[in-house]
């Protein structure tokens, strides 16, 4: 799932420090391929300006006032079920990865990360993958692998088929069902029956289960 028609990448910044969003904005703008529509300084802003604008990426800060990204997350992933949110945070502590993918993110990046690693994320979300900071990745990994050793995963009743793996794959990633249907040329009522189905013989019953078991099979680097 790639742009098409070599539109440009229609991003929103939301972060309750000025001067974060105006040196952010000239870095997005200084890219031939995305521009910044909208800015947001608290969460309330955020949802509102996303509503109106309807980018493509929205970059939200974890720490905004009124309204948390993480709620903010929470409601446009409803809201704007087509929309790619990327999260931009000093926070890399595994509880808080967990609880933004769990809500729906399609991305986490760490403030403290260079440039050219912001922009690449912008990219691969946009473009319908999930992105995790490299610095925020081996931790996630270094954690599940532990979990995994003192928590198992149960072995799996049957092997999930190869359209079941490949819409479990999309999921992983952040996809809507909608979207997944088009890619696939399927119903959103098949997506949803070969998504419950995988999960099932996998012995998953949650999204944060299939992104974990993504993370350690190493979906989420896949190009």
């Amino acid at each position: 799932m790639t742009r098409s028609g070599g539109s440009r990448i229609r991003v929103m910044l939301a972060d309750d420090h000025a001067a974060v969003r105006e040196a952010l904005a000239v870095l997005v703008n200084g890219q031939s391929d995305m521009q910044v529509i909208a800015q947001a300084g608290n969460g309330d802003e955020a949802v509102e300006r996303a509503r109106r604008t309807s980018p493509d990426v929205a970059v939200l800060d974890l720490s905004m006032p009124v309204m948390s990204g993480l709620e903010v997350t929470t409601v446009l992933r409803d809201a704007i079920p087509a929309m790619r949110i990327l999260i931009l945070t000093r926070h890399g502590e595994y509880h808080h990865v967990q609880e933004l993918l769990r809500a729906g993110a399609n991305g986490y990046v760490l403030k403290q990360s260079s440039s050219e690693d912001l922009l690449q994320a912008i990219r691969v979300v946009a473009s319908g993958k999930s992105f995790l900071d490299p610095l925020v990745a081996g931790q996630i990994t270094q954690h599940y692998s532990a979990e995994a050793q003192g928590h198992p995963q149960r072995p799996m009743a049957e092997e999930p088929s190869p359209r079941e793996m490949e819409v479990l794959r999309l999921v992983a990633r952040g996809y809507a069902n909608r979207e997944i249907a088009t890619e696939l040329g399927i119903s959103v009522k098949t997506v949803d029956a070969h998504k419950a189905n995988g999960m099932s013989k996998m012995g998953m019953s949650s999204r944060i289960e299939l992104v974990r078991f993504a993370i350690l099979q190493g979906w989420l680097r896949d190009s």
